[in-house]
């Protein structure tokens, strides 16, 4: 019997956790399956983003020592005119927020088609950008 007590006991309000549930309610039955996927989806491009930054910017060292010593030669302004016409969408020569929120439109519908419950992706998605 006393252990039934002590089950009681830590299912009361007093308990933290049971309190930061019942505060939580209004959130939890928001959360949708979609806006999870969303969290896992930018939380994993981050950590992917993170480690494509470093062969990149590992490769730039390399080449750029390479600059250096005399044994090659970059003409990094056609570099950077070639890479921006490949990710320029609307053709103007730069990259603004018109060519990131097309990016984002075609991201988001690959990664919402057929998505249960995808209304929350979104801000699922950015949070999981910002946590990774």
């Amino acid at each position: 019997m006393v252990e039934n007590k002590e089950i009681d006991k830590s299912s009361s309000s007093s308990d933290p956790m049971s309190t930061a549930i019942d505060l939580a309610k209004p959130l939890i039955a928001k959360i949708s399956f979609g806006s999870i996927m969303g969290y896992c989806s930018g939380f994993a491009l981050k950590k992917v983003g993170k480690a494509a930054a470093v062969v990149l910017g590992c490769g730039f060292i390399a080449v750029q020592t390479c600059v250096s010593y005399g044994y090659l030669e970059v003409d990094w302004e056609k570099v950077k005119d070639d890479a921006v016409k490949k990710v320029d969408t609307d053709g103007d020569g730069k990259l603004g927020a018109k060519d990131v929120e097309v990016y984002w439109k075609k991201l988001r519908a690959l990664l919402t088609a057929n998505l249960p419950g995808s209304g929350g992706f979104s801000l699922g998605f950015l949070y999981g950008v910002k946590q990774g």
